[in-house]
């Protein structure tokens, strides 16, 4: 590590250690985006039909976040909007993916989170031990807004699964990915969107696979006070067991739809990671 890049995580520590003797609270919105892979088959199926299915994938994809923190809790959610009014397709099909209802709360310093998972309309609520990601701190910083930020990476187990319409069965693949985040030590939390977290500072930017998601606005210390509370409705499950209700609910949802398939239009999409 060189003198340069040392002085300044110095500084920047003292600094946010000035400010955590301090009680203070904040809003981060995070705007979210992501590469859609796409592959669809078919005699019917052109290519200009499967660059529209492709664009209206990638909107419904664009979404707003906000995190709401004080020095040891976040509350993680998706923004509540109004629906867009539904428009018809030359292709024939129309793409839509509903508002999650998934709230995240994570306590670090009793290292627990609950979260409201939404699964096929039955809500669970899973609780369990926090894990602190294994972040490598980089040299390389970069302004977001008016913060300077850091960079931190972190390699990451991924197990996906990739679904086609044609056979209505899903493949599991494993494989690991890079996960590359940038944190700013001026706002002195170990927060961050989802599961990200536990870095000397707020994280403003996340680059995770084909997703990105990055703060768009930060509000601190709100006239209103916040009050942070964690989800409460919902069957409590640990994480291990929600991985096996959703792999159960996957596999009804593609016997249930596997008979009101159309031949001649089928499609692959990859889920997860």
């Amino acid at each position: 590590m060189n003198l340069k890049f040392l002085t300044i995580v110095v500084f920047f520590l003292a600094f946010a250690e000035a400010l955590m003797a301090q009680e203070f609270q904040g809003v981060a919105t995070y705007k979210s985006r992501r590469k859609v892979d796409l592959k669809m088959n078919g005699e019917n199926m052109t290519d200009a039909m499967q660059e529209q299915i492709a664009a209206q994938l990638k909107k419904q994809f664009e979404k707003t976040y906000t995190l709401t923190f004080n020095r040891n809790e976040s509350l993680y959610k998706e923004e509540e909007k109004l629906a867009a009014p539904d428009v018809a397709s030359s292709s024939g099909i129309q793409i839509k993916i509903s508002q999650s209802r998934d709230i995240l709360y994570k306590n670090t310093a009793a290292q627990r989170y609950e979260r409201q998972e939404d699964v096929l309309g039955k809500i669970f609520l899973v609780k369990d031990s926090l894990s602190k990601p294994q972040w490598k701190l980089e040299k390389e910083t970069k302004s977001i807004g008016d913060y300077t930020c850091f960079k931190a990476t972190r390699i990451e187990e991924v197990n996906s699964q990739t679904f086609s319409s044609e056979s209505m069965k899903t493949v599991d693949t494993s494989f690991t990915k890079t996960v590359t985040v940038w944190y700013t030590p001026q706002i002195p939390v170990s927060h961050g969107p989802g599961m990200n977290w536990g870095l000397p500072g707020l994280i403003l930017e996340v680059q995770d696979g084909d997703q990105t998601m990055l703060c768009s606005q930060i509000v601190l210390n709100p006239e209103e006070k916040i009050e942070i509370k964690a989800p409460e409705n919902g069957k409590v499950v640990g994480e291990a067991e929600m991985k096996t209700i959703q792999d159960e609910k996957m596999k009804e949802w593609i016997e249930r739809n596997s008979s009101t398939r159309e031949d001649g239009k089928s499609f692959t999409i990859k889920i997860g990671g």
